[in-house]
């Protein structure tokens, strides 16, 4: 599973969290840096991840069309 990067930016946009804020709620930094850099993540990362920024999942996966 991957995280679109521009749907991340706009979630943290709304949150108004950059990726200090993110890792300092307890989100490990080298996760983090492995979504910034494209690589699949586990689904439970990725909800995690949704669940700091206070949005859906579906919101910040990558969805094939």
């Amino acid at each position: 599973m991957r995280i679109n990067r521009t749907k991340l930016d706009l979630a943290k946009a709304r949150a108004c969290m950059g990726s200090k804020e993110i890792e300092a709620s307890g989100f490990p930094k080298s996760t983090y840096c492995r979504i910034m850099q494209g690589l699949d993540v586990k689904p439970e990362t990725a909800g995690r991840l949704a669940r700091v920024l206070g949005v859906d999942v579906t919101e910040i996966i990558e969805t094939e069309e």
